[in-house]
């Protein structure tokens, strides 16, 4: 009976991954059309059909296919990924952490990226790195956060989860100390940073594509080889132990896989928050909390959201637009203090 449960379950999940995989190529097209200059839907899709193909795309105007092609489809994508990776992550830490509350900025990876941003721009050596300069940087300084809290919580391992927070929230705090010290000090490169810190995606390539997609696929990887012990640990690590489950394996697995990701994501999109926080909750409140299903869910549940919020920030002001974190900020701020009231009254 519990086998047939199960099967039911898995074949259930299963359609509904393949109905959102045909719900995301549709909004990725849509998101597609929408921009100063605007493109037809039906002539965004025809034109990938093409592209995708390998068929000649000179049917078709020249100006639409080089803003397709080389502004507007690096940019859908890379939002895409970002919101993927971002929302992914946060499903982990999530279970990681035991916190519903919890979102991939959890260990400071975020202030660790933004410090290095501005490292990297302000820095004179740097210099030759020319138009990559803060997403290295960035990169940079979420992966020496992340080994710098690692290395202060691994001395107690029955509390490794826990140090691993306050030592975040520590090394964190003092990396967004120094961002706002340099920025001080930035002069007129002041705006480029401020835009860069509030999830700017103006100037993206095929590069920064191809890189993030490298670190989703290798992050994810890690998550999904992660997704079953961590279903056990949600019980509790002592409990995890008496099953024979290597918790220390599965805590190395997902941070490395969701910090990875995470990092790469505000490497080259900036800083944006509450993806990872409302996209994996409501998640939970839907599916469940089985991370085997809720991984993946919330990888193309974060895509799709994000595409939206991207939508939003280029049409509301048009043709001004909006930096993604401002829109996610407004749209995840009141959705993350209505889970807190609902946390706090026990509901």
């Amino acid at each position: 009976m519990m086998q047939r449960l199960h099967n039911r379950i898995r074949h259930r999940s299963r359609w509904i991954m393949v109905f959102l995989i045909c719900l995301l190529s549709v909004a990725l097209a849509g998101a597609l059309s929408v921009g100063s200059v605007a493109i037809p839907f039906s002539m965004v899709a025809e034109m990938l059909w093409h592209w995708l193909g390998g068929t000649s795309l000179g049917q078709f105007p020249a100006s639409a296919v080089d803003i397709l092609f080389t502004i507007r489809l690096p940019r859908v994508l890379l939002v895409a990924l970002t919101g993927a990776a971002l929302s992914a992550s946060g499903a982990a830490y999530q279970g990681l952490f035991r916190n519903s509350l919890a979102d991939p900025y959890i260990i400071g990876v975020a202030s660790g990226a933004g410090l290095g941003a501005m490292v990297a721009v302000l820095a004179g050596p740097v210099s030759w790195f020319g138009t990559i300069a803060m997403p290295v940087g960035a990169f940079s300084g979420a992966i020496i956060v992340v080994l710098a809290v690692t290395v202060a919580a691994q001395r107690r391992r029955e509390r490794a989860t826990q140090d691993m927070i306050l030592a975040g929230v520590a090394i964190g705090t003092l990396a967004s100390a120094l961002t706002t010290f340099l920025m001080i000090r930035a002069g007129r490169q002041a705006g480029q940073l401020l835009a860069f810190l509030l999830g700017s995606a103006s100037s993206v390539g095929w590069e920064a594509v191809r890189i993030v997609t490298v670190c989703i696929v290798i992050g994810l990887t890690c998550l999904v080889i992660a997704a079953r012990d961590l279903n056990v640990l949600l019980l509790s690590e002592e409990q995890a132990d008496l099953l024979g489950i290597d918790v220390r394996r599965v805590r190395v697995l997902v941070i490395f896989g969701a910090t990875l990701m995470t990092a790469a994501a505000v490497a080259f999109h900036g800083l944006i928050g509450f993806v990872g926080i409302i996209v994996p909750h409501a998640l939970r409140l839907l599916f469940g909390g089985d991370n085997r299903t809720l991984v993946p869910f919330a990888a193309i549940f974060g895509a799709l959201f994000l595409l939206s919020a991207d939508v939003l920030a280029r049409t509301l002001q048009a043709p001004v637009e909006i930096p993604l974190g401002i829109v996610t900020a407004c749209i995840g701020s009141p959705v993350f203090l209505a889970l807190l009231l609902r946390r706090n009254r026990g509901l």
